[in-house]
This record gives C-alpha cells, sequence and structure tokens, in this order.
C-alpha cells in the first residue's frame, strides 16, 4: 500500500484523538483499534453496557489521579462506525482536562494519537463506507450553505456510492453475457444471442453516464455558481459588491480604473454558495497594469455563470448588450442600471428585456429585488442537485473513462470479438469501480483522507 498508513501498523494500533470542535464546554475524544476495550476500563474502571451512555469517574491509570468525570461509551466491533473496538469519551472541553485524558491514554500500551482522517480511512478499509461517502463526509464537514449540507449528506450515507456501484454491477451482467459467447464458441448461435442480450442494458448505461457527466448542478451547488460585476469604469461596480457583501470588500473611489484584480467574495443567497467577482472596468487601458486587470476580468468573465452589467445611469441609455465582455458557456447576462438616486432610469432595449434591474448601490435601492432575484438564479440552476450528483472532477473522471470504453465497445459491437468487447465493458467497469473505492483504492487514499483533520 501505497498510503502513509500501513495496513500492519492499522491493525496493530489503537488510535485516540478529539472528535469535536476545540474551545467548546464538552469535548468528545474518540478511540479506535484492539486496545480500545482495554484503555477505557484502565481509565474508567469498568467497561460500560455497549452503545449506552454511562457516567464515570476518569482516572489516570498511573497514579489514580482524578482526572474528571463524564460519559463513557463502548462499540464493540464490528458494530461501530470504524469496524473496530471503539470508545467515546465525553468530557469537560476545558484544555487542561483534555490535555490530562489524552496523556493518560498515550501512556498505556498500543496507544497513539490518530493521524489526519484515519478515523474514516480506517471505517472504509474496514468496509463501513465506500471513497465517495469519505468525501461526502469532508463536504459535510466544510458546508457552509443548506443546500451544500443536504447534498453532502447524501454523498455522505452512500447515495453516490450505491448509484454507482449500480451501474457496475449492469456493466457485470453485460460483460458476463458477452463472455459467455467465449464459453460456448463452438455453437453457432450462443455467442450471437448473449452478445445481443447484452447491448440494450450497455445503451442504456452510457446514456445514464453520458447524461450525469452533463449535469453540472452538482458541482454548482459544492463550488457555487459564480456572478461577475462588469462594466465600464466607475459604472459603481465596487460600490455594488460592497453593498451586496453587506461589508467593505472593495475600495470605491471616484479615479477610473481603481479595481486592476478580479476581488472575490462569497456569499449565502437562499441557502446555496455565489462567489461574486468584482473585475476591472473595461475600456481601453492606459498602463500595463491596467491592461492586466481588463486582461484578468475578462478571463474570470468567461467562467461566470451570470454577468452582471453594471450600467451608470448618469451616462444616459444603457448598451443593447454587453459589450466586449464574453460570458461563459450557458451564461446568463443581466443589465443593472446603477446610480439610480443621481439620474432618471431610461427603459432598458428589448434585448433585456426582464433581465434589467434598476439599483442605487449607495442607497440601497432595489438590492433587495436583485438579491430576490438572484438568489431564484441560483436555486433554479441547482434545483434537484441534492440527489447523487458527480461533484468532484474525480468522480467525473472516472465517468468519462468509462464512457470512453463504453462508447468504444458500442462503435464496434458487431465487429470486435467477444475477447475485445469484454475487456472494453471491463475496463468501463474498473473505472466505475474507482469512484467508490472498489477497485485500485492504492492511488487514492492519500488524496481523499488528506481532507479530514484528526478525530474525524
Amino acid at each position: 500500500m501505497k498510503s502513509g498508513i500501513d495496513g500492519d501498523r492499522i491493525a496493530r494500533d489503537t488510535i485516540a484523538a478529539v472528535s469535536s470542535g476545540t474551545g467548546g464546554a464538552v469535548a468528545v475524544i474518540r478511540l479506535s483499534g484492539p486496545a480500545a476495550g482495554e484503555a477505557l476500563r484502565a481509565l474508567c474502571g469498568r467497561l460500560p453496557e455497549p452503545r449506552r451512555a454511562s457516567l464515570a469517574v476518569l482516572r489516570d491509570p498511573a497514579s489514580d489521579e482524578r482526572l474528571d468525570e463524564g460519559l463513557a461509551l463502548w462499540f464493540p466491533a464490528p458494530r461501530s462506525a470504524t469496524g473496530e473496538d471503539m470508545a467515546e469519551l465525553q468530557i469537560h472541553g476545558g484544555r487542561a482536562v483534555v490535555a490530562a485524558v489524552l496523556a493518560a491514554l498515550f501512556a498505556l500500551p498500543g496507544m497513539r494519537p490518530a493521524e489526519a482522517g484515519e478515523f474514516t480511512r480506517r471505517a472504509f478499509l474496514n468496509g463501513r463506507m465506500d471513497l465517495a461517502a469519505a468525501e461526502g463526509l469532508a463536504d459535510l464537514i466544510a458546508a457552509e450553505t443548506e443546500s451544500q449540507r443536504r447534498l453532502a449528506l447524501a454523498h455522505a450515507f452512500g447515495h453516490l456510492g450505491a448509484r454507482v456501484e449500480a451501474w457496475r454491477r449492469q456493466l457485470i451482467q453485460a460483460m458476463a453475457l458477452v463472455e459467455a459467447g467465449i464459453d460456448f464458441s463452438d455453437e453457432a448461435d450462443v455467442p450471437l444471442e448473449t452478445r445481443a442480450m447484452a447491448h440494450p442494458p450497455v445503451i442504456a448505461l452510457a446514456g445514464e453516464l453520458r447524461a450525469a457527466l452533463t449535469d453540472r448542478r452538482g458541482a454548482l451547488l459544492r463550488e457555487g455558481a459564480v456572478i461577475a460585476l462588469a462594466g465600464r469604469p466607475n459604472a459603481g461596480k465596487s460600490s455594488l459588491m460592497n453593498a451586496l457583501a453587506a461589508r467593505d470588500v472593495a475600495i470605491v473611489s471616484d479615479e477610473p480604473g481603481t479595481t486592476r484584480d478580479v476581488l472575490e467574495v462569497a456569499l449565502d443567497l437562499a441557502g446555496h454558495k455565489v462567489t461574486l467577482l468584482d473585475t476591472a472596468g473595461l475600456r481601453e487601458a492606459t498602463g500595463k497594469v491596467e491592461a492586466e486587470g481588463i486582461r484578468r476580468a475578462r478571463a474570470r468573465i468567461g467562467e461566470a455563470d451570470l454577468v452582471l452589467w453594471v450600467h451608470d445611469a448618469t451616462d444616459g441609455p444603457a448598451p443593447e448588450a454587453i459589450p466586449d465582455a464574453p460570458a461563459g458557456d450557458g451564461a446568463a447576462r443581466w443589465l443593472l442600471a446603477n446610480k439610480a438616486d443621481l439620474a432618471p432610469v431610461p427603459l432598458a432595449s428589448p434585448e433585456w428585456a426582464a433581465r434589467s434591474f434598476t439599483v442605487a448601490a449607495t442607497t440601497g435601492e432595489g438590492l433587495a429585488d436583485l438579491i430576490a432575484a438572484l438568489g431564484a438564479f441560483v436555486a433554479a440552476r441547482v434545483e434537484g442537485a441534492e440527489h447523487p450528483m458527480l461533484v468532484r472532477e474525480r468522480h467525473r473522471a472516472g465517468a468519462s473513462e468509462a464512457l470512453g470504453h463504453l462508447d468504444l465497445a458500442l462503435a464496434g459491437w458487431d465487429d470486435l470479438s467477444e475477447e475485445l468487447l469484454a475487456e472494453e465493458l471491463r475496463l468501463a467497469a474498473r473505472a466505475l469501480g474507482r469512484i467508490t473505492g472498489a477497485i485500485g483504492t492504492e492511488d487514492l487514499l492519500d488524496v481523499v483522507f488528506r481532507e479530514f483533520c484528526i478525530g474525524k
């Protein structure tokens, strides 16, 4: 195994770590491994009834000094989160208390501090969760919005893994049918019949994978929609960004070209994560620094899911379309007529239709309607994304590789030998298996579990 924690060490060691946040009134210390029960007995004097919290006095086994009083829980294998013998101590959260209890634990034979992500890693190695579920748990811990929480929760409880495993089973069944033709190659009709039986499921699966790869809702929900503020210099983009963020994020000045680099701020709009970009004013640059800022602005605008063209209402009629600001594929474009408190706002051209808003960043006029519309825009883009989705690049790479092998198999369905056709199906199944960790996990373990903190 190429990971930093080898299998022999996992089988031999018992690990312990604080699995709750720091600085709270209560701290939870988790133990996992073959010596967890003996360690619990050494500190508490006895083993509690399995899976029932029991009040216990914790003492240092070496000095018999009373360390604290709290709750002790005992989870014998295999019915535990890691699949090993596990114990939990719920104690007072003071640093001195936690340090004293950990010191007493690590003085016991076979005990050591847990490494980052090691509890979850052991759960995976013992079959308690798959890799996609482990990644979902990491996303659940890092979730910033309600929609991210729902998506991460679905993945943490194995919904994506179940979907991918269903795809893999379909492939294995189709592969078995194709390989049956190899076993009965002397029979004239059997290879053709079994190959024909495998064809429809493979076509259907290729369609499912293609649809899953096309669906970007999960990635949009997890990573957040990107909304770019674009416009001419001094249109009020920085003021608008500060107003939407409800704090001073960008420097505001009457001097044109104040914003040189792309500024970013993360917002929670109606329970959805949004990254708001303030970009340099688009014009003919007057210097190298401003030119670089405009180049970066155009690049980031091209990646946005929504471009808000901010127009200075004091400059007269708004443009009929966004000039010189290439938006990304499928990106929406809205017009914001800013500084409505300083000048009458002319009617927007038919090009903008219902995608225009009148605002005044300095007074707050129109901001409530704009925020509501932005929330509705993001909600519509990610509707239904709480279901199992290919949200990570690793997931998408595995599904894309599998689809590539299926496309090759289907293109040569009538011409390839049974051996070559079965090999393409096998490679597709293997690519899907890497998503859940069912196949070829050695190179993935460190990448996945590096995201976790000690105690998780």
